[in-house]
């Protein structure tokens, strides 16, 4: 398919679920790019794979009741953070063993509630995996509308983020509640994630928190320029995912994450100052 056919049916009334899904996917791209910046940088890959398990209870109960999905992930995602975070202040255990107790937890009362929702093979594979047919005209302004949030948000809170990231011990001696920009950040990556979970699943959500964000710090040194280009690569690796999958009829959370994989790759190898290729020359 041309990209001219693909522009066609985007516009076709017949296939009014394509161009909701192209919406979505690109604005979940763009707020998991920014928000995935902080994720790359302080070493919370685990963390935010682990909000991807939170949030499955969530949206599972609010499937089941016919419930906004963004608002019933929202507060299982917050309400397991706050519980990690309280759990975590027993330095008996570290936080990594706390977060793997709850969040795995988490998913598990996930799967319970939604075995008990008609069609449960059907609706768990949706959530796991992602769906682009079936989508609500009101998810996508819940979609559009979080996302906006969720960037003013960073843009409030970017110095702190930033303090807390650099130097942690720093930040909490000039006075800033470390304890609380860390609940902050959990929630806007429950929020990142969350609206996400309708293209591309709950099982490969991460890649869009983490691929872009180390896509674009293997290509800069400069955290302003990571944090623009971070969102522009998930947003056209979204758009160019989508239609690779329309296309060759390949589902389409599972291309996208190839496509961000593949640009990865190539940054690797290319970067100008941190690719293997640079490496190799500068070593020689």
């Amino acid at each position: 398919m041309s990209p001219v056919d693909f522009l066609r049916d985007l516009f076709n009334p017949d296939l009014a679920f394509l161009p909701k899904a192209l919406v979505i996917a690109v604005v979940a791209a763009i707020v998991c790019g920014v928000v995935g910046t902080y994720v790359v940088l302080r070493g919370m890959a685990f963390i935010g794979d682990a909000v991807a398990h939170a949030v499955f209870p969530g949206l599972a109960v609010a499937f089941v009741v016919s419930g906004n999905l963004v608002l019933g992930g929202t507060v299982a995602g917050v309400v397991t953070a706050v519980l990690v975070a309280v759990f975590a202040q027993n330095r008996r255990l570290k936080e990594d063993s706390v977060i793997g107790v709850f969040f795995v937890s988490a998913f598990a009362l996930g799967i319970v509630v939604i075995s008990r929702a008609p069609g449960y093979a059907g609706s768990l594979q949706q959530f796991l995996f992602g769906s682009i047919t079936g989508i609500p005209d009101r998810d996508v302004y819940v979609v559009v509308l979080t996302g906006l949030g969720v960037i003013l948000a960073i843009l409030l809170l970017h110095k702190e983020f930033v303090a807390v990231t650099l130097d942690r011990e720093m930040a909490r001696a000039t006075g800033l509640r470390t304890f609380w920009l860390d609940i902050a950040l959990y929630v806007l990556v429950t929020l990142a994630v969350v609206i996400s979970v309708q293209t591309i699943g709950n099982i490969l959500v991460l890649a869009l928190l983490v691929t872009p964000a180390a896509t674009a710090r293997l290509l800069t040194d400069r955290l302003g320029v990571m944090m623009v280009l971070a969102p522009a690569l998930g947003g056209l690796s979204a758009l160019v995912g989508l239609y690779v999958s329309w296309s060759w009829d390949l589902p389409v959370g599972g291309t996208i994450v190839l496509v961000l994989t593949a640009a990865f790759l190539v940054a690797w190898v290319f970067a100008p100052r941190h690719g293997l290729i640079a490496a190799r020359l500068s070593a020689t």
